[in-house]
């Protein structure tokens, strides 16, 4: 018999993780807090549920991908969470991108009801999501990571251990965030100073993709920002105006300044003070076009 896993949050990321293992055989009970993201799935084979708790067998595995910590902790806890209904020997795989403290928590609240809390953030957007192309950051228990390697290698194309504690990989993820924000508010500002100058700005991604910066980010962020095309939407600006501020809040924490992060956090700040909320975070670089006076 397929294995059972619960998956709770079926967003542009949750929905073709959701479908991959699926795929891969396994028997999913899923929740969403809109119940309609889940028709797809249900006709793919999937069973729907009413609670968060529902998703969770005793002893068994369930995954999380969500919004933000909130969202992580009104399904965890509570008479309606996982957390109960895991109990001894269950497993809690959290992909979502998070705070390292409230990872710190959440292994010491799983460790009261005997189960295990894993952080398995991950990078890439919906595309590689769907194409089985995700990069996996997983740290946690060693038993308990060996036991659901299989479930994470169904998801991605790559996994990167970093130890036993959990904050590890959501502290790496952040960075990965911060990393590739910095390169499209970089790439947005030169194709902002190459467009004022007569130079054109798919041209000159196109070389950079090719030679000194020959890389996804560059290649395929510098497409969507040289030909300002940002629909889909894979990653919504508010969404990375919280990932800034996660990162300067361990920057705080840990007496480590990072006045670049400041700079990308009141870009961000601007765009979702200006409604531009559920816009993909590369977009930022509109702003930068703005600010140079250029008419898009």
């Amino acid at each position: 018999m397929s294995q059972h896993l619960g998956f709770i949050g079926l967003g542009n990321m949750g929905s073709p993780m959701a479908s991959n293992l699926i795929k891969a055989g396994y028997r999913l009970s899923v929740y969403n807090r809109s119940a309609d993201k889940a028709r797809a799935l249900v006709e793919a084979g999937a069973h729907q549920v009413n609670t968060p708790g529902e998703v969770a067998e005793a002893g068994g595995i369930v995954i999380t991908m969500l919004a933000n910590d909130e969202a992580v902790k009104s399904v965890t806890l509570g008479q309606n969470g996982i957390l109960d209904r895991l109990g001894p020997g269950g497993i809690h795989i959290s992909m979502s991108t998070i705070s390292p403290a409230l990872s710190r928590e959440m292994v010491a609240l799983h460790q009261q009801h005997q189960c295990t809390y894993i952080a398995a953030p991950v990078f890439g957007r919906p595309e590689a999501a769907a194409a089985h192309k995700l990069w996996v950051c997983v740290a946690g228990e060693t038993a308990a990571k060996e036991r659901v390697h299989p479930v994470l290698e169904a998801l991605g194309q790559g996994l990167f251990d970093y130890g036993a504690e959990p904050e590890k990989a959501n502290i790496v993820k952040i960075c990965g965030n911060f990393m590739i924000a910095a390169a499209m508010e970089t790439m947005g500002e030169a194709l902002a100073l190459a467009e004022k100058n007569g130079i054109s700005r798919t041209e000159m991604i196109d070389m950079f993709g090719q030679t000194l910066f020959a890389c996804a980010i560059y290649q395929n962020y510098g497409k969507m920002i040289a030909e300002r095309s940002f629909t889909p939407v894979g990653f919504q600006m508010q969404l990375a105006l919280k990932d800034i501020n996660l990162v300067l809040d361990k920057a705080e924490e840990s007496r480590a300044p990072m006045p670049f992060a400041s700079l990308l956090h009141d870009r961000f700040l601007r765009g979702v003070a200006n409604g531009q909320g559920e816009a993909d975070w590369a977009s930022l670089t509109n702003l930068i076009s703005d600010d140079a006076g250029i008419q898009k």
